[in-house]
């Protein structure tokens, strides 16, 4: 099993362990083109430290293999998914998820049902550029909010289609960070978690979906 970098508390955390969450009316919108958008939020989240500890230790994290260029490989991150009707490993997890549902109710006109976890051990652990196109993300205007709790990792947009490197969009997220990934981004955008040859520790995000969407 690999050994993941220590935690590095933030400076900026709650120092009394206190796991909250803040309004999501402080969200900031870009428009990135072509009907996409991405709203963030940093810091929406307070004791994001504590909520990573227990999030690392009680998840039934899995390992999983991929057939990838006639190979079957690593998936290099852990995985953990809840259904609907399953309970969120966290009750902030499940005000969250009722926070961004109410939030958004007039643009997504359904709530987020379902809960997705990515452990990113250290910097070998990333995910490649993708859309979130499996099911009605293919063809629909979706959204999905992700909450970054661990050390910061860059998360990178970039058109579907190319368009240069100009066009790569960055922010650096964790720390109970938020980012919402709206309008047509799945389809017309993908995003990457890159790996990295620095030292950096390990982070969690919880991925926020609609019914059919993945």
């Amino acid at each position: 099993m690999r050994t993941a970098v220590n935690l590095q508390p933030s400076l900026f955390d709650a120092a009394d362990g206190v796991i909250g969450l803040g309004s999501p009316a402080g969200l900031r919108r870009t428009v990135l083109g072509a009907g996409a958008w991405l709203d963030v939020l940093p810091g929406w989240l307070t004791g994001a430290d504590e909520l990573f500890e227990h999030l690392a230790a009680e998840v039934p994290w899995r390992a999983e293999r991929r057939e990838m260029y006639e190979r079957v490989v690593d998936v290099p991150r852990l995985l953990a998914h809840y259904g609907e009707q399953a309970p969120p490993p966290h009750p902030v997890l499940g005000e969250a998820r009722a926070a961004l549902s109410a939030h958004y109710a007039r643009e997504l006109g359904e709530p987020f049902r379902t809960l997705g976890l990515c452990y990113y051990r250290d910097g070998r652990d990333s995910v490649a550029w993708h859309g979130d196109r499996i099911g009605r993300g293919e063809r629909e205007d979706t959204m999905v909010a992700i909450l970054s709790v661990g050390e910061p990792r860059a998360l990178l947009l970039r058109p579907r289609n190319g368009g240069g490197a100009g066009t790569v969009v960055r922010h650096l997220v964790g720390h109970g960070d938020l980012v919402v990934m709206g309008g047509s981004c799945q389809r017309t955008w993908e995003h990457a978690i890159p790996k990295t040859a620095r030292p950096v520790g390990p982070r969690i995000s919880v991925q926020f979906r609609p019914r059919g969407v993945a």
